[in-house]
C-alpha cells in the first residue's frame, strides 16, 4: 500500500492540536503533585512518581520503533545537565505547588521565553537587540506583579518557584545546544531514566501510599500525564514548526484557573491575572520578533546559495 502524505495543513492542525493535548496533560501534572503533597506525600516521592511512570511509557513508545538507539547518547555530558535542569526544576516547582496556588505557579513559568532570551547572550552567545530587552524588562515587571513582594499576599516558596523557573529555562537552552544531535526518543528516554534512577534511593527509603481514594487516582495518574504530555508535544514538534506551537502554551493560564477552582476552590487574584497579561504580552512580543528575524535569515540564506 502506498505511503499517503497528508497535507502541510492537516499535519498543523494535527501537531496544533496534540500541542493543546499536552498544555491540558501538563495543568494535570501540576493538580497531581499539588493535591498529593497537600494529602501529605513527600513531594520527593511524587516527583520520582511522575518520572518513574514517565520513563516506562518512553520505553514503551520508542524502543519498538528506534530500538536500543533510544538509549544510545551521542552527547551524554549534556544530556545529564539537560536532566538535571529539568529534574531540579519539577522537584522545586512541586514544592513550591504545596504552599502556592497553580494560577501562580504557573504564571510564573510563562516568564520561561523571557529568561531564555537572557540567559541565551552569555551561554549561547547570540546576539538580542534592544526590542527583545525592553521585552525582557516588560516580562519580569509581569513577574513581579504576580508576585507582590512589597503586599501581603507575598510568600517566600515563590522563591523555589523562581527557582523552577531558572532551572526550566536551563533546561530548554540545553534542548536547543543538542537539537539536531540528539534524537527526541533519546532526550525523553535520559531526562525521564535518570531523574528515576537518581531520585530513586531517597524517595524509596521514606515511601508513604496514599491513603484516600481521591488520592491513590492521583497517585497513579501523575506520571501517565507527565509521560503523555511530554509524548504528545514531542508528536506535535514533528508536525509543525515551533514557531506555529509557541503560542499553544499560553492557554494553560485558563487551564489552570479551572484546575484551581475545580480541584482547591481557589480563585486566581487581579494580580496573578494582570501580572500573566503582562508576561504573556512579552512572551508574545519575543516570540513574534523571533519569528521575524527567522524569516529574514531563510530568506538571506537562500539568496547567499540562489545561482547567480
Amino acid at each position: 500500500m502506498p505511503h499517503i502524505v497528508q497535507p502541510r495543513e492537516e499535519r498543523t492542525a494535527m501537531g496544533l492540536a496534540a500541542m493543546a493535548g499536552a498544555v491540558l496533560f501538563f495543568t494535570l501534572i501540576d493538580s497531581s503533585a499539588k493535591w498529593l503533597v497537600l494529602a501529605g506525600l513527600p513531594a520527593l516521592q511524587v516527583v520520582f512518581v511522575r518520572y518513574a511512570v514517565h520513563f516506562l511509557l518512553a520505553l514503551a513508545v520508542f524502543l519498538p520503533r528506534e530500538g536500543r538507539e533510544a538509549l544510545v547518547s551521542m552527547a551524554p555530558g549534556r544530556q545529564i545537565l539537560r536532566s538535571a535542569f529539568l529534574l531540579g526544576s519539577t522537584a522545586l516547582n512541586f514544592n513550591a505547588l504545596y504552599y502556592l496556588p497553580i494560577t501562580v505557579t504557573t504564571t510564573i513559568m510563562f516568564a520561561g521565553p523571557i529568561v531564555v532570551t537572557l540567559l541565551a547572550i552569555p551561554l549561547l552567545g547570540e546576539r538580542v537587540g534592544r526590542h527583545r530587552i525592553i521585552a525582557v524588562c516588560v516580562g519580569f515587571v509581569g513577574v513581579l506583579v504576580v508576585m507582590q513582594p512589597w503586599g501581603a499576599e507575598f510568600h517566600p516558596a515563590m522563591f523555589l518557584n523562581l527557582g523552577a523557573l531558572i532551572c526550566a529555562s536551563l533546561y530548554f537552552l540545553m534542548t536547543r545546544l543538542l537539537a539536531g544531535i540528539e534524537s527526541n526518543a533519546t532526550s525523553q528516554t535520559w531526562s525521564s531514566g535518570l531523574a528515576t534512577l537518581c531520585i530513586a534511593p531517597f524517595a524509596l527509603s521514606s515511601w508513604m501510599w496514599p491513603q484516600a481514594p481521591a488520592d491513590w487516582v492521583f497517585f497513579l495518574l501523575v506520571g501517565v500525564f507527565g509521560g503523555t504530555g511530554h509524548i504528545l508535544a514531542t508528536w506535535a514538534h514533528r508536525m509543525a514548526d515551533a514557531s506555529i506551537l509557541a503560542p499553544v502554551v499560553y492557554i494553560q493560564i485558563v487551564l489552570a484557573a479551572i484546575a484551581g477552582i475545580v480541584f482547591f476552590n481557589q480563585w486566581p487574584t487581579i494580580w496573578t491575572l494582570g501580572g500573566g497579561l503582562i508576561i504573556i504580552g512579552a512572551g508574545f512580543y519575543i516570540w513574534q520578533r523571533e519569528r521575524i528575524l527567522g524569516k529574514r535569515a531563510a530568506i538571506d540564506k537562500a539568496a547567499n546559495i540562489a545561482p547567480h
